[in-house]
């Protein structure tokens, strides 16, 4: 599936994203800086259902959100930016496998870090700079 879109149109695409998603499970999100990666999580936990205020994660690696799940009650969403990750060796000390095989949604921005700890079902999404638009591919 391939989505080309403006910054207007980013809640419109995570939504539709979204209803093509497992209900939980790790998303990668591939592209070079500034490819709105971020930006692009930040709509998907929108269309989830998250409240509070979202934010890049570069310096603490992890967000975890609250947002409602299926069955009503509270869920869990991993938010995990690996930029500053030197490798899989760190990754593993910073926990992030907790949040990889937790069960919970988890979208991973810098997967290409960490290949080796990617669960096997890891859908893949890569965005791209088309001009002032974006191309999000999955």
């Amino acid at each position: 599936m391939e989505w080309i879109f403006s910054l207007d149109e980013i809640d419109h695409v995570a939504a539709e994203l979204l209803q093509t998603l497992p209900p939980e499970g790790v998303v990668a999100f591939h592209g070079v800086m500034g490819a709105g990666k971020t930006t692009f999580i930040k709509a998907l936990c929108r269309a989830r259902g998250v409240r509070e205020v979202t934010s890049s994660p570069t310096f603490s690696l992890i967000n975890d959100y609250v947002f409602p799940g299926p069955d009503g009650r509270p869920a869990h969403l991993f938010h995990l930016d690996l930029y500053r990750i030197t490798g899989e060796v760190e990754a593993i000390q910073a926990g992030i496998e907790d949040c990889l095989y937790s069960g919970s949604p988890c979208y991973l921005e810098w997967p290409e870090k960490i290949p080796g700890l990617l669960p096997p079902d890891t859908v893949a999404v890569t965005i791209t700079l088309e001009g002032a638009l974006r191309k999000l591919s999955r």
